[in-house]
Formats: structure tokens, sequence, C-alpha cells
């Protein structure tokens, strides 16, 4: 019952309504004793209980974003009048942050006291005219210490259902971290400027529409969002820990560098292995000091040949310096410039010329690399450059280099020059960890592209990246293999897990191998969210890669995201209309559609460009098939006879229904095949009735399927 103007309270006169406040009716008042402005709030009866114990909670609090308590009566409170707005959004990043890391310090001097809010949301986050959060209404506060035996599940679902924790949405016991999701609701529509969930059945069931803001940020939101409280920031302090690394040091201060590829000075052009090969090995240690953003080597070397100013590379790559240079090699001796540049205006920040013995080209690339981070200021942790922990023989680098040269190059003559060279490379150095983990990605890829039988080339991907790690224990490739063989072949997701984990702890981890992560674990797992971050992170890296934004769109359209998954694949198409990748998921989007008259040109395109992949030609037969093509739809069939299963499993999903669909799918997990995993995550394939049986073939967990 609201109290009419005038109304005294002890020394307290009533002035204007506020609104509602939790467990009562809050009022602006004037202190007739001290002659201040103060908030009052006034509950029913049958909340004294509640009011009693916000007036402790608070009382045990002293926080410059804390609401103050300035006393007590016996139905109401008495608090420090904030004039002020609720906190709403959008606002910019900046101000969010700000905002933000004073609300989780606020939260974090509760938690110190034992004390959880339990109800935190917008309408109890109050904003000053000067920019300051407080965080008032603890009117649902618990003691952590709490015996969870003593509350009731009425007491357990307190809280506003759009912002509560999915723990406590289920009547399960809260504890700190469920006032770190209700935080990062608020924070979600701080940025979004909309809610994250719109029911309580979106909190426990749904994750939110992939927020539009810068990574670091999107990546603490999605964090805080976690359905497991154990996938959470696991304290206050860590979360604005977190807060404050990113608010103190944005995005667009941090060191960045693209190392574009080095011009081939010598006579041989076929030296352009070498001059690429130099360039990409300084990139890699340059990824590896702390606090400098890498553009990864796609991106940057996309710029091969083409006379573009350099402040365009800057922007399109999103960095601000740019490292050029030019390699000369005459019998033993090499030659090698060097010019940093300051994108944002094109001039040298540093430059030097090195003279010297092909044998000392391992000194050569880490001393360029000191010199760059001595440029950019970039700290050393006040030590040199950590040298390799193996120092190759020279004729294994260069065998290497002249591999790696080929395996980029996408083609399957060349992936098999690739092979050769690699394994030259062992022999000439069996101590080389480098050459072994590039065979282990070969042998995977084999499999997994449908060149050869999975049952014929996962032995020899495990071995390889297995010795790999014996030589170099945390090198990230080798775990990602390793990853994709234990989720594909062994169907043993703890295993995977494993690999996972150790393949994001290492220093640098490469944008190919969270895509590579990504799609043969986490999307399996029916981990979408964490899955689309680690996309979002590859990309970040390697924003020009054609083959990640490709992987990242065929996710999308797995996951129903259609509009999506086509923006993303015409992204690509626009990088590199050669590439059959962005074709094939347009011509995928539309067709799972049933737009199969648009999806075939790109359908077309892709299998023109890649007439080796099952995929594209399954793809093509299916759509040739519902335009009534059947003749030529049956010559493709008949191509896919001795070709990945998941070409026919394709054709069936457009032709024959979900029934034949989960038939092949099935024979295609028996088979091992590498891609059973990832092509699991198409939609119709999950809403089969035979989904569960499939599920368990792959022994995913209960909470996958």
């Amino acid at each position: 019952m609201s109290l009419p103007l005038g109304t005294r309270l002890g020394p307290y006169e009533i002035l204007a309504p506020i609104g509602a406040g939790g467990m009562g009716e809050v009022y602006k008042a004037r202190d007739t004793r001290l002659e201040r402005t103060v908030a009052i709030k006034v509950g029913a009866a049958k909340f004294s209980e509640r009011l009693a114990r916000e007036a402790r909670a608070v009382a045990a609090l002293n926080h410059p974003n804390i609401c103050t308590l300035h006393d007590v009566g016996a139905d109401y409170l008495v608090m420090e009048y904030v004039d002020g707005a609720t906190v709403s959004g959008p606002m910019p990043v900046e101000q969010a942050l700000k905002l933000a890391i004073q609300i989780a310090g606020a939260l974090e001097e509760a938690h110190s006291k034992g004390i959880l809010h339990r109800d935190l949301k917008p309408s109890n986050i109050l904003v000053t005219a000067k920019g300051a959060a407080k965080l008032l209404d603890f009117g649902l506060a618990k003691l952590a210490v709490d015996s969870d035996a003593t509350q009731t599940m009425a007491d357990a679902l307190m809280g506003t259902p759009m912002y509560m924790a999915p723990e406590q949405a289920e009547g399960k016991p809260a504890d700190r971290r469920s006032d770190v999701f209700s935080f990062g609701a608020v924070l979600y529509e701080m940025l979004a400027g909309r809610r994250a969930f719109d029911s309580l059945a979106a909190v426990v069931r749904d994750n939110p529409k992939l927020l539009d803001a810068p990574a670091e940020v999107a990546r603490i939101v999605t964090r805080c969002l976690a359905k497991s409280p154990a996938e959470r920031f696991q304290s206050m302090a860590e979360l604005r820990a977190a807060l404050e690394r990113i608010s103190s040091r944005p995005a667009e201060w941090q060191p960045s560098i693209a190392v574009l590829p080095f011009a081939n000075m010598s006579r041989d052009p076929d030296d352009e292995y070498f001059s690429d090969g130099l360039a990409d090995e300084i990139m890699n240690t340059l990824a590896h000091l702390p606090g400098l953003k890498v553009t990864a080597r796609t991106s940057a070397f996309a710029f091969r040949g083409k006379e573009q100013d350099i402040t365009k590379i800057g922007e399109a790559l999103h960095v601000r310096t740019i490292l050029e240079g030019s390699v000369r090699r005459s019998g033993s001796r090499i030659r090698v410039t060097a010019q940093l540049i300051n994108a944002e205006d094109g001039y040298h920040l540093w430059s030097e010329r090195y003279d010297r013995e092909m044998a000392d080209v391992f000194a050569m690339q880490d001393e360029i690399a000191a010199a760059i981070a001595g440029a950019l200021e970039v700290k050393l942790m006040g030590q040199p450059l950590a040298r390799r922990a193996h120092q190759p023989k020279l004729e294994a680098y260069e065998a290497f280099l002249r591999g790696r040269h080929e395996i980029l190059k996408n083609a399957p003559e060349a992936v098999a020059r690739a092979k050769q060279l690699l394994e030259k490379a062992i022999e000439l150095d069996p101590a080389y960890a480098e050459p072994h983990a590039e065979l282990g990605y070969y042998y995977w890829l084999q499999g997994l592209m449908g060149l050869r039988s999975a049952l014929e080339t996962t032995p020899a991907a495990r071995a390889h990246a297995q010795r790999a790690l014996e030589l170099s224990p945390a090198d990230a490739r080798a775990h990602a293999v390793l990853c994709a063989v234990a989720s594909a072949y062994d169907h043993d997701w703890g295993e995977a897990g494993e690999h996972f984990r150790l393949a994001l702890a290492a220093v640098h981890v490469p944008s190919e191998v969270r895509a590579r992560c990504a799609l043969n674990h986490l999307l399996p797992l029916g981990r979408v969210r964490e899955a689309m971050e680690q996309f979002d992170r590859a990309l970040e890296q390697d924003p020009l890669s054609v083959w990640a934004r490709g992987v990242f769109a065929i996710a999308l359209s797995w996951e129903g995201a259609y509009d999506r998954a086509l923006i993303e694949a015409q992204k690509a198409v626009e990088m590199d209309a050669s590439h059959f990748m962005p074709h094939f998921v347009i011509g995928l989007s539309y067709a799972l559609r049933g737009e199969f008259a648009a999806a075939r040109p790109a359908a077309e395109r892709s299998v023109s460009a890649a007439p080796w992949y099952a995929p594209t030609l399954g793809l093509l037969a299916g759509i040739l098939a519902q335009l009534g093509e059947k003749e030529r739809a049956d010559e493709l069939v008949a191509r896919l006879g001795n070709m990945a299963r998941v070409g026919l499993l394709l054709y069936n999903l457009l032709c024959s229904g979900n029934d034949t669909t989960a038939d092949w799918f099935a024979k295609m997990i028996e088979d091992r095949d590498p891609v059973a995993p990832p092509w699991s995550c198409l939609k119709p394939l999950r809403s089969s009735p035979r989904w569960p049986a499939l599920a368990k073939m792959m022994n995913l967990p209960e909470e996958a399927i």
C-alpha cells in the first residue's frame, strides 16, 4: 500500500515514491534531524524477515559502489539516496567496462563477507550523473555459508527469472558463481541493449544470441553465462581482474604486427619457399612474445604480389605495424633486409640488413624478433628471447620449409610432394618435432578429405603427433590432431578433452588449431557457444583465412543459422572466389532450406574447384535430383561409390529423408570416418528419432544427446 506524501516514519518525511524495491516500496524522503535526502524502503509485514536480512547484509558492507545503510526501523530501511538512473544499454564498450568493474568490485566485497546477492539485475543498479554505479536491493541476499539443507525450494527460486542462474532456476542451491551468471546477463544487456534471455526456460536451455562486441569482451560475457558453474569465473575477484585487464589495455592499444611474405631476391624463383619460410619462422617467434598480437600467416600472406598501401593493409588486418623484407641467397651466404613500418602513417620505425652464413639463420631470426620487440616496447620479462628447444640441422630445416610450402598449396599433388619432403626432414634430423606435427596433420587430412581410408591413415596420424609431443610436449598442432583422433576414431571424449585443454593451454595457439578443436570436439559435444567463441578467436587472428571463415560458415549451417552462414560464406568468396569451401557452404545452406535452384550455381562451382571432395559431389547430386536431373545426379552418385561416405550421406539427406540418412551416418561411425563427429551437428540428423542411438554409437556423453 502506497504511503501518502508527508507521511512520517520516525524522523523521516515521505517526499515522493521512487518505485518497487524487491520486497517493498521505495520512497524519496527527508531526514528531518540531519536535513538530508534519503531513500526509505518500506516492507509489508510478511516480508519483515527478509527486510531484516537485507539490513544485516548491507550493514556488513562498506564499499563506494554499494548503497549505504543509514538507519533501520521496525518495517523500513533508510538508505543513501542515489540521484541516478537504472543501468541500461546499449552503451559504448568503454563505459560498460567501467561500470562493470565497479559492479564486480561491489559484489566481490559482498562475497568476501559471505553474502550472495541472488537478485542482480539492471533495476538494482543505479548510475549517478558522474558515472558511478551503485548496487542496491539486497532483499534476497543470503549468506554463502548457510546450510543447503535449510534452503527450501521456494527460497531457491527467489529472484528475477531472466537474470537467474540456471541452478537457481532449477531449485538448486546458489553460490558465488550464481551471482557471476547474473552479472553476465546484466553486462550482456548493457552492451547489446537487449536481454540475454527472454524466459526462465531460455536461461536453462538456450544460449543468447552472439554479442556484437570486441572479442575479448564477448569472451568474458560468454564465460559468465556458461550453464555449468564450473565453466564460469570462479570468483568475482577473478572476473574483476579480467575486466580490468582488457579495460586498461583496449585492443586498439595493444602492440600488433603482421609479417608480410618476404620478397625472394634470389636468382632461383624456386627459392620462394625459403623467403616464405623465413618470414613464417619470424612470425612464429613473435607470436610467443607476451602482449604482442600477431596476424596469422594466411591473412598476412594474402597480400603477396599486390601493390597496396601499407595503411590499407594495416586496416584490413587490424594491426598497427607491418614487417616487410627481402631475402637473397647466394651459395652459403644469405642477405636479409627487414623494415618495421607504422601502418597508421607509413613511416619506418626500424630497419636493418643482415649478411650471414646460412648456418646462422636461426640466430638471425631471433635477432630480428628481438629487435622488433624492442621497437614495439614489448616486454621480454627481463630476459633474452627464448631459444628454440631444438635447433634442427640445416638440411632438415630446408626440407621442412619446402614441405610446409607444398602442404600450404592445399592441392592433392602438392600435398603428396609435401609428405616426401617432411619424411626427408625427419630422416635428416630424427629429433626435429615440427615435421612430425605436420605429418600427423597430413595423415589426418588424408582421411578427412576422403583421399584414403581413415582406418589406414589414422594410426599414422596418431604416431606422428605422439612423436611430436615426445620431442616438444607443448606443440598445440600435435595436441589438436590427437584431439581429433580421440573423438572421431576412438570415441574417447575424455581423452579428446584433455588434448583440447592442452592445445589451448599453449603459449601460442594457431588459429587453425582453434578451428579444428571447435569442429572435432566442441561441436559434437553440443558446446556450440564455446565452439563459436573459438571460431571468433581464430578469425580475429586470421581475418582473411578463407578456410577458417568457410568452416565457421559450415558450422553455422549445421546449426540451422542459414542466413548468417550465407553472410560468412559470401565474405570468404570475396576473399578468394576460387576456393571450393565457401561455394560449398552457400550451396549447402540453400539446399538445407529447400531452395534447390538457388543452391545449384554454388554447388556447381564447388565441384569444379574440388572434384575430389566427396561432399561437393554429394551435395550437387542431391540438388540435381531434386531439380529433376536424375541422369546427371546418378552419374555423380556413381562417382561417390569409392569415396567418403559423407557424400552419400548428403545426397540421401536431400533426397531420401532422415531415416536413410541415419543409415549412412551409422556406416560412417562404423568406418571411424573422421568427418562423422563434425557432421553429427547437422540439425536434421539430430532431430531424427534415431539420433540417441547414433550418439551412443559414438559414446557421446548424456548431456550431448
